[in-house]
């Protein structure tokens, strides 16, 4: 067969022409030469078909050129590929178009420069408006929350805000963080993520959650609503003493309503949900720890004296062990003294 444009003898594709004579006159994908991409001079995010993004600019020019480019139907499996560089006012890019057309693969490459709108988008706007739908409240039992507490609850919420982000929920933030009554207040750009930050807190770090509501006005015809939501922490943490119907125990970790803690007069370790616990009472912290000085110890006792005023005092051992150093660590609680496990 001959073509009937350039009667080179060979396959016909179409028409009554060769491939090559084809491909002259046809053209399977068309484009602008520029498109205007909103983005966010504050977060960088890019605004696509009136919705704002924190994707890459590599996806976000994809999914806008086959919005804005023209593609054949005849093309099957098409596959674009971009590549762009920084200039001024945007980027110029290298488009190219891939597909097939029967068996045969089609490659069109086009240039289109993207102008970037420096803008600002509804996730800013509503930042720097110091907008909140909910506040988180964290605050412990009967006590100031630690320096070395607030920091890691600090550093656990804003981790933990990142990771929702990165999920997709881009309209999350925290407007603003304050230091008060012995604890922090969370000010969250919404109500939904803020119960999911309380239950964290109380899953991580133990305690209650309590929720209450305020009105501050109307939005399309609905009540709006701002939530708080109170986080009380537990009034011991790790290192504290703890009386409990009468017996004594030094409190190894705390996770969630687990405790895990040691008694002090038998050494015995226990797991324990703060649900089935009545009575507990914190006795004190670190500066119930004293040392003393060894004087002699049998299998069951350890005698010790007191650097001050040179009292002796026997204790028993809660464990056959052998005290081998001039000095021993004891509790001192409630006017009895134990053996530090």
């Amino acid at each position: 067969m001959f073509c009937v444009e350039c009667g080179s003898e060979g396959p016909i594709f179409r028409n009554g022409v060769c491939l090559n004579c084809y491909l002259k006159t046809h053209t399977f994908t068309k484009c602008p030469k520029e498109i205007v991409l909103p983005i966010c001079a504050h977060c960088s995010s890019y605004k696509y078909k009136n919705t704002w993004t924190s994707e890459l600019f590599g996806d976000v020019i994809k999914r806008v050129v086959k919005n804005n480019f023209q593609i054949s139907r005849e093309l099957r499996d098409v596959d674009i590929v971009t590549e762009c560089k920084e200039v001024k006012e945007g980027m110029s890019c290298k488009v190219n178009i891939s597909g097939f057309l029967d068996d045969v693969e089609i490659n069109e490459e086009h240039d289109l420069f993207v102008r970037l709108d420096k803008t600002v988008c509804d996730v800013c706007s509503k930042r720097f408006g110091g907008y909140h739908e909910a506040i988180v409240q964290i605050r412990a039992e009967n006590r100031d929350l630690k320096e070395d507490e607030l920091e890691q609850i600090d550093l656990f919420i804003k981790n933990l805000v990142e990771d929702l982000r990165a999920k997709g929920n881009r309209a999350l933030f925290i407007t603003d963080i304050g230091e008060e009554h012995g604890g922090l207040d969370f000010y969250l750009s919404e109500k939904n993520a803020g119960i999911v930050i309380a239950k964290a807190i109380k899953d991580n770090y133990g305690g209650t959650i309590k929720q209450s509501s305020k009105n501050i006005g109307m939005r399309d015809s609905k009540q709006l609503y701002r939530i708080t939501y109170l986080v009380r922490l537990l009034g011991f943490v790790k290192g504290d003493f703890l009386k409990i119907d009468n017996f004594y125990f030094s409190v190894i970790s705390v996770h969630g309503n687990k405790v895990k803690m040691i008694n002090l007069e038998n050494w015995e370790e226990s797991t324990n949900d703060l649900k089935t616990i009545h009575k507990v009472k914190k006795v004190g912290g670190q500066e119930l720890i004293k040392e003393m000085i060894f004087v002699s110890q049998t299998k069951d006792e350890i005698q010790v004296m007191d650097s001050k005023s040179y009292e002796i005092t026997v204790i028993r051992k809660p464990k056959p062990l052998n005290y081998e150093s001039k000095t021993v660590k004891v509790v001192r609680v409630d006017e009895r003294i134990f053996l530090m496990p």
